[in-house]
């Protein structure tokens, strides 16, 4: 396995832990163990290692004498320390598991040992059954920095302490119902408990091939794995730790380039005997044998930890039902509102089409009856002389034009709707469309004795502008009609102004665009209903429209040819009385050549 931050570690040596061993009834001593019997003072009683004549041991000679570093072939590297701790175990009757290195002939080696005090009725333990397993040769150095590493405070006191503090973690843990807390208090209290080098938490779902560390304490000079992910396939610890659901401990020897040691315990979190995470812990800075207190200690509390993720993970679930049941009853107030709308919508433009069809057939009767009319008087011979039969074809003539006029808005809207209006875009002189304007508004204006004023921007050339005649030409009688529809006094002005800036009309640059307004000085619009104005079918005021005529659709047609033509239509009126101006844009066919400070008598002013 390597870590990250550090070297790769070539052998690796995997271990259950004794109290593993022990419920699956297998014994930790194998024919090549070491076994010896000792005293309190260091004094061989017995020894057996089948492999002591290769490291020029002999057995025989050791019996009888006390572990000492002058004529003795075999004794632990630092005496003192290892005779403190076998005297430990001995007051306390009880059984002790530690890595200590001997010294042999020059060499040191390291050994996994087993002490267990050999019990005596009503008198205190004096022996000891040590029972060790080699691990590896190590330097001179090395073997006194395992020695300076061990924990040798007395196991009573350690291991109470241990359990305080990973009592306080359970109780913290059961505390909350938040997963990252948990998880987080696990780490952090086991790594400061236990004074590891690095301490992870990565949940488990049946099933899955990575586990992902979401949690992590770390002394200050060893790598981050947060996030990370383990793939559980490349790490026989974590699949071993997985399918037993027993703890799993790994050393790593000593390697050709000196690397230091490494330990690693691994435990499961589980709920119902079902595994919903792992507990990582790592040694780096020596090696580290667990014993069966502590490991016993934190599989009781890995327990309670995989009891408070089950517990946090149902209640988060709660949380995210709970949640989604909220986002889907406000999705259903929102479509239930939507669908209100739209059936209010829909009863709206019900009854804006209901009225319309009344305006609209009120509309088209009026011509169609002048025209039936008239023609009538012709066919009965009602007219006196030709020139009143000439009189009422003239009449039946303008019927019939003001119905055509009718029946084609009522196409061109029918058209705009469906998303069939095409327009080809052509150069426009903007003088030539206004003056066919003022020819066919004039007259009406006049008839209501209604001035009609036409101001343009001075210009060296001609404006011409990007559009389709017919259409701005529709555009602009309508809009002009209904100024002087609704204008009693006062009168209708038409302006033009040209802004420099530049558009892009059906996928061509223009050098920029002309603000056309028609303003007027008659009945406005309240600001509240303004917003019906360019709604097909809708009319401000349905009895209004009676009174003046129309059917509405004259501003909505205006709109969409013009945004067709690459432009846009905006009403304004302070209100009702207060008379109104309809502007729109078209795009420039090229930009002309502007007049500066012109003198107000020299302005083109047609009346």
């Amino acid at each position: 396995m390597t870590l990250p931050g550090d070297s790769p570690l070539p052998l690796t040596l995997f271990s259950v832990s004794p109290i593993a061993q022990a419920r699956n009834g297998h014994s930790p001593v194998d024919e090549s163990s070491l076994i010896f019997v000792q005293d309190a003072a260091g004094r061989y009683l017995s020894f057996c290692w089948q492999q002591a004549e290769r490291y020029g041991i002999e057995s025989v000679r050791l019996i009888g004498n006390l572990m000492n570093a002058t004529g003795n072939t075999f004794h632990p590297v630092s005496i003192a320390l290892y005779l403190q701790r076998v005297q430990q175990l001995l007051e306390q009757q009880i059984g002790g598991r530690f890595v200590y290195p001997f010294y042999s002939t020059g060499r040191y080696l390291v050994f996994e040992l087993n002490i267990s005090p050999i019990l005596t009725f009503h008198q205190p333990s004096s022996h000891a059954v040590v029972i060790g397993k080699f691990l590896y040769d190590c330097s001179k150095e090395q073997a006194y920095e395992l020695v300076n590493s061990l924990d040798l405070y007395p196991i009573g006191t350690s291991d109470t302490h241990h359990h305080k503090l990973l009592t306080q973690i359970s109780w913290n843990i059961r505390r909350t119902l938040e997963l990252e807390t948990i998880w987080q208090q696990t780490v952090n209290g086991l790594g400061e408990a236990l004074s590891v080098s690095r301490c992870l938490i990565c949940p488990y779902e049946p099933g899955n091939s990575t586990l992902k560390v979401v949690a992590e304490y770390r002394q200050p000079a060893v790598q981050s794995m947060r996030g990370m992910e383990l793939t559980i396939a490349e790490e026989p610890h974590l699949r071993q730790v997985l399918t037993t659901l027993k703890p799993v401990t790994v050393t790593v020897t000593q390697s050709p380039l000196n690397d230091p040691l490494y330990s690693l315990l691994a435990i499961a979190t589980c709920h119902q005997d079902q595994p919903n995470g792992i507990i990582l812990l790592h040694q780096f800075d020596r090696s580290r044998l667990w014993n069966e207190i502590q490991i016993e200690q934190i599989r009781e509390l890995a327990d309670q930890v995989g009891t408070g993720i089950a517990h946090a993970t149902l209640f988060a679930d709660m949380n995210n039902l709970t949640a989604e049941l909220q986002r889907a009853n406000e999705r259903l107030i929102r479509q239930h509102e939507a669908v209100e709308e739209a059936r209010q919508q829909a009863e709206e433009a019900s009854r804006l089409k209901s009225e319309f069809l009344a305006n609209t057939s009120h509309e088209l009767r009026t011509p169609l009856n002048g025209m039936i009319g008239f023609l009538k008087l012709v066919m009965d011979g009602m007219a006196d002389d030709p020139v009143e039969q000439g009189e009422f074809i003239e009449e039946a003539h303008r019927s019939a034009v003001h119905l055509l006029n009718i029946i084609n808005d009522i196409l061109d809207i029918a058209k705009i709707e469906a998303g069939k209006m095409q327009l080809d875009l052509d150069p426009v002189k903007l003088d030539d469309l206004l003056t066919d304007v003022e020819n066919f508004i004039r007259p009406q204006a006049q008839q209501k004795n209604l001035s009609l004023v036409i101001l343009t921007p001075a210009t060296r050339d001609e404006i011409i502008l990007c559009g389709n005649y017919q259409r701005l030409l529709q555009v602009m009688l309508n809009l002009l009609s209904n100024a002087i529809k609704f204008t009693h006094e006062g009168g209708v002005t038409i302006s033009a102004e040209v802004i420099p800036e530049k558009v892009v009309v059906q996928n061509q640059e223009l050098p920029g665009f002309v603000k056309i307004s028609v303003a007027d000085t008659g009945i406005g619009v309240s600001l509240e209903k303004q917003d019906k104005l360019f709604q097909s079918f809708s009319q401000v005021d349905g009895s209004r429209t009676r009174q003046y005529g129309g059917t509405g659709l004259g501003l909505a047609i205006s709109q969409k040819l013009v945004e067709a033509m690459g432009g846009i239509v905006n009403f304004f009126s302070l209100g009702e009385g207060l008379g109104s101006t309809v502007t729109f844009t078209i795009p420039l066919y090229q930009d002309p050549v502007m007049i500066a400070a012109l003198p107000e008598s020299t302005a083109d002013l047609l009346v």
